[in-house]
């Protein structure tokens, strides 16, 4: 039986993803923040190994990681990296501490994951990482400054990754989603602009999919949505002045 592993498995996208691969005859590992939400969701799938788990902490990341590999022979077969955070808002307005939260969840996090799964997947034959990336990582959007920041981190880091990690049958890749209707976006203080204008049009159970896609594919990148997907294409035949004139037109 194949293995994953997914964090934010609790809720949204990561919720999502775990179902799927269940229903998928995987054998699951799942980790999250929120300890109830985390248990009800075990209880209910059965025949999985979870653990209440704060990302950033890469002592107790490394150690949940080898927990979850000892059940399975000290291999994994994949690993789905979901955690995140966003916060919307003009980037002056928001604390430091909050911008800092973002990158220590949705960059620092990831990469304590991804360090820590290393020695089990190159064990492990056609082993694949998931990166949660985002739209936001095809140009900077306007009050989503940080978090935006944050994907495009990720973005440079799957590809990185991609490279490095390909002698050893790993093969690293992110999602794209635009605007997903999980409470992280609907239940923001602020809606911007450009979250009014371009709308959110994709469930949990969207990207859920694209992750499934993503794992029987080779690419590095997968776009989420019909919308984003067009937009992406155009990106790659416009000047980035007709990007960046998008994007204004879109933020206000």
């Amino acid at each position: 039986m194949k293995s994953i592993l997914i964090t934010g498995a609790a809720s949204g996208i990561g919720k999502a993803a775990a179902e799927l691969f269940h229903r998928k005859g995987w054998y699951l590992g799942l980790v999250d923040i929120n300890e109830d939400a985390l248990k009800a969701l075990s209880e209910r799938l059965g025949s999985c190994w979870y653990q209440t788990l704060d990302v950033t902490d890469s002592a107790a990341t490394a150690a949940a990681v080898a927990d979850f590999a000892k059940l399975n022979g000290g291999k994994i077969n994949g690993v789905f990296n979901s955690a995140g955070v966003l916060r919307m808002g003009s980037f002056e307005q928001i604390e430091l501490t909050e911008h800092r939260r973002t990158f220590d969840i949705n960059v620092m996090g990831l990469m304590n994951v991804c360090h820590a799964a290393f020695p089990f997947l190159k064990e492990t034959k056609g082993a694949k990482i998931i990166n949660m990336s985002s739209a936001s990582a095809l140009y900077g959007v306007p009050h989503l400054a940080s978090y935006s920041a944050s994907k495009f981190a990720v973005r440079g880091l799957t590809e990185a990754l991609n490279i490095e990690w390909q002698k050893f049958d790993i093969h690293v890749c992110d999602l794209m989603p635009p605007f997903v209707n999980t409470p992280m976006v609907t239940e923001q203080d602020v809606t911007p602009a450009v979250v009014k204008r371009l709308g959110v049009n994709l469930d949990p159970d969207d990207v859920a999919k694209a992750a499934w896609t993503a794992m029987n594919n080779q690419a590095v990148h997968f776009p989420v949505g019909l919308q984003f997907a067009s937009l992406m294409r155009m990106s790659k035949v416009l000047p980035a002045k007709a990007t960046r004139l998008m994007m204004d037109v879109l933020s206000r």
